[in-house]
């Protein structure tokens, strides 16, 4: 881990934007993967869905608006799909819930309770279900705000619902998650998707390129020892 650069990701569930980016990230895993050490964080943008949206969005439509407009987004995309009806049925009241519950899938993996080899292409098992978690918004349509529908996904995929459980209900997740936005808060997070590299200099915010973020990650991994990063 020692030669490892550590990426801190700061993500919304509900940012379109992160859901688009998820391709680069993919392939910086790909590309860097056993010199990364990528580290898992949620921010809370869209925490109160009818202040986000329902208010600040009353004059363009609301709802429906917004949801028109998360679909020209994505249209513009060739590698993402989004369901017709977004924004529109099964309105997600807070991307909290989910992030509350991808904490507890976090702990897990960090418990040893379950495993960070990969399982799925690239993925571990807790990336996976980050990535299953966001294509039940975006692509199939489910309020992923219910926690129905996330241990649903964690049936699915085989977690330990019960020790799931015990991690929200004892307070560890929700611990986990307020960490999250206590570095959100140091790092001054400014938005959804979110890179941090070398140790809070370097901060890589929104739809950038894949080119702009590879860069970056390699000027970390090639500047001489202790002399600065030029990016």
């Amino acid at each position: 881990m020692d030669n490892k650069i550590r990426i801190s990701y700061f993500t919304d569930v509900l940012c379109v934007w992160a859901y688009i980016a998820q391709i680069r990230l993919d392939e910086l895993k790909l590309n860097y993967g056993d010199k990364l050490d990528i580290q898992y964080h949620f921010i809370p943008l869209f925490g109160c869905t009818d202040k986000r949206i329902g208010e600040a969005w009353k004059d363009k439509g609301g709802f429906k608006g917004f949801g028109e407009h998360v679909k020209e987004v994505c249209s513009q995309f060739d590698h993402v799909d989004v369901h017709t009806n977004i924004w529109t049925t099964s309105i997600a009241k807070s991307s909290a819930t989910s992030h509350l519950f991808l904490k507890a899938v976090q702990l897990l993996e960090e418990q040893g309770q379950i495993s960070k080899d990969i399982i799925n292409g690239n993925n571990s098992l807790f990336e996976e279900i980050t990535w299953k978690i966001r294509l039940a918004f975006f692509k199939e349509g489910l309020n992923i705000s219910h926690m129905d529908t996330l241990f649903s996904i964690a049936e699915q995929h085989e977690l330990p619902t019960d020790i799931l459980r015990k991690l929200i209900d004892n307070g560890e997740a929700l611990a986990a998650l307020c960490r999250d936005m206590e570095l959100a808060n140091e790092y001054k997070i400014e938005g959804s998707p979110t890179f941090i590299l070398n140790e809070g200099r370097q901060k890589l915010y929104g739809n950038l390129g894949y080119k702009i973020i590879e860069a970056n990650v390699q000027e970390v991994l090639n500047r001489p020892e202790n002399q600065a990063s030029w990016c």
